[in-house]
């Protein structure tokens, strides 16, 4: 018996299972399966530039023969596809499975969404473990259901069921031989004479699919008290258990297809059928599309945020157990960059700047939070240097009225591993289109937000092969940025230099590459910083919005946390009165 969380599960059951090659780019809440799957011994496994690029290599390689597993969380699935939906037509040969991590509640994520809607639209079967356990058995009989139906397998996780650890019960590892591959175009070449009569194949599987979850072991009906029936999946399961542990349930493992003739066995079972899920009405719709009536529950479901068991009892107008009520006066830790970060001073610039700051998503998007309030926008994965072309467009288009003397400067901030993800391409197109505006790459040396991972501009791969480390500068001067610039940017001269001057010229493309390692990969624990009797309270140290710097409320005097303190220096570049030393 093993403690493991789903990650890990779904790790193990894929190596169980005899998969060799894993592909994924990092995503909370999925990262840690890849990483796991890294581990095991003669495997293969790659941080891919981006989750497109993931299943294109997934897919790739499972056409050869061998069995695969490929991670994502639920935007990363955004990404990728464009593949999936066109695997659904190649099919796979070597079994393939694709974890998709949804994030209810968006503890890590700029939205919610259900995967499950890709399924039902790409046509591949949705397993929707709720447990650790479901987890590792659904994922290993997954690669046999990949080949019997000679399709992609989505699993679907959510933040639960990816970070709760439960005991597994591990089966012995089978013995996969690699499947022969076999030249044949009008299976894997999709141009439309070829795609019109896979189209066919893809329709007689899923009536195929459609018998075979009948009968499928991973639907389970649960009988208790008839006059509630719960139709219901994943994690929220587990929260139906707690919340009406004497109602009916139809816990389904497979989302999609649905098991029509189970629901409508089920629904002649209990007085009303009623559906609980998380974060989109998907189960809803499509246990309603099977004639089935859903009834509504007498006080309605949020559709926001993650579901818990108190949600679905008050749901059904039952009243809450009695519990201790957090305590009101504890203090608020909103996130914030970490002490010595070298992001911090490119934003406390840009806020100097007043610029219309395109952000991406990386922890740098902290820099949109008080005190730096340093970023405007931040949509998905390469956005900002889109949306900063689209700004410039917008800002200069004939006919406006902005009362603004002078106008903002646009700046596009984005890390180096999201610029490999899909920030390249962006710039691309905005050098072809002869762009203009300021381009800041933060080259921190890592993928920072989900764990420190390596990625194209660091060279440091998943299991730590030889490797090439892309030269950043190099790639945008191929590009044909009009300036391109290497800054450090823990110099807060240099990178006020740097960006006025990238931004006082409104007809070039200038990109600012600010390099240097994220604090966590290099900590140099250098002797902290105090503040002497020289301090006035002016508080232009406390706009940094650095952790280790505290404000006296009643003297306006600031004080620096020697735990917290790394001895960067950067608040000492911005005391004009000479307060702050170095021990």
């Amino acid at each position: 018996m093993n403690l493991l969380s789903g990650n890990e599960a779904i790790a193990r059951a894929a190596f169980d299972a005899g998969a060799t090659v894993g592909v994924a780019y990092p995503g909370t809440p999925s990262t840690e399966t890849m990483e796991a799957f890294a581990t095991f011994e003669g495997v293969y496994a790659e941080w891919c530039t981006n989750e497109k690029v993931a299943v294109e290599v997934g897919l790739g390689a499972a056409a050869s023969g061998v069995r695969v597993l490929a991670t994502m969380k639920h935007v990363g699935l955004n990404v990728a596809a464009d593949p999936l939906f066109t695997a659904s037509y190649t099919g796979v040969n070597g079994g393939f499975v694709i974890l998709a991590a949804d994030d209810p509640g968006m503890y890590s994520s700029q939205n919610e969404q259900d995967s499950q809607f890709y399924g039902q639209a790409a046509l591949v079967p949705v397993l929707s473990p709720s447990d650790a356990q479901e987890a590792y058995d659904f994922t290993r009989d997954a690669y046999g259901l990949s080949e019997r139906f000679d399709v992609p397998v989505i699993i679907r996780s959510s933040v639960r069921i990816s970070h709760t650890k439960t005991r597994v019960e591990v089966r012995e590892r089978e013995a996969f031989a690699p499947k022969a591959y076999e030249s044949n175009p009008a299976k894997w070449v999709m141009m439309p004479a070829f795609a019109k009569p896979r189209r066919l194949v893809v329709l007689k599987r899923v009536e195929e699919m459609r018998d075979w979850v009948e009968t499928c072991p991973y639907n389970r009906q649960e009988m208790r008290d008839r006059a509630i029936g719960i139709v219901c999946a994943g994690a929220s399961y587990q929260h139906v258990r707690e919340a009406l542990p004497d109602a009916s349930v139809l816990k389904l493992g497979v989302t999609w297809p649905l098991p029509e003739k189970a629901l409508r066995a089920f629904e002649d079972e209990v007085d009303r059928v009623y559906v609980i899920e998380e974060g989109s009405d998907y189960l809803t719709q499509a246990v309603k599309a099977t004639g089935v009536t859903v009834h509504e529950t007498p006080r309605p479901l949020s559709r926001a945020g993650e579901l818990s068991p108190g949600a679905i009892r008050t749901a059904f107008g039952i009243e809450e157990p009695p519990h201790r009520s957090m305590r009101s006066d504890l203090p608020g830790r909103p996130p914030a960059l970490c002490p010595g970060c070298p992001h911090r001073l490119v934003f406390r610039e840009l806020s100097r700047l007043r610029a219309i700051v395109t952000g991406d998503i990386g922890c740098y998007t902290l820099g949109a939070l008080p005190p730096l309030g340093g970023m405007d926008t931040c949509v998905c994965m390469g956005a900002s240097v889109s949306m900063a072309h689209g700004f410039e467009l917008g800002l200069k288009a004939p006919g406006r009225q902005d009362s603004a003397k002078r106008p903002r400067p646009v700046v596009a901030v984005i890390g180096d591993s999201t610029f490999m993800h899909s920030g390249l391409s962006s710039l691309v197109s905005t050098i072809y289109n002869a762009g203009a505006g300021t381009v800041c790459i933060l080259d921190n040396r890592t993928t920072a937000m989900t764990g420190r991972q390596g990625n194209p501009a660091n060279g440091v791969t998943l299991q730590h092969r030889t490797s090439h480390e892309i030269d950043l500068e190099a790639v945008v001067r191929a590009c044909g940025a009009d300036a391109v610039s290497v800054v450090d940017p823990q110099d807060a001269a240099a990178v006020r230099s740097a960006l006025k001057e990238a931004t006082s010229n409104g007809t070039r493309l200038d990109v600012i590459i600010f390099k240097s390692p994220c604090v966590l990969l290099e900590r140099k624990n250098e002797p902290p910083f105090t503040v002497t009797s020289a301090c006035t309270g002016c508080g232009v140290c406390a706009t940094l919005g650095c952790p280790a710097i505290a404000s006296d409320p009643e003297t306006g005097l600031s004080s620096i946390d020697p735990v917290q303190c790394c001895g960067c220096g950067q608040c000492a570049q911005y005391c004009r009165f000479d307060a702050i030393k170095q021990d």
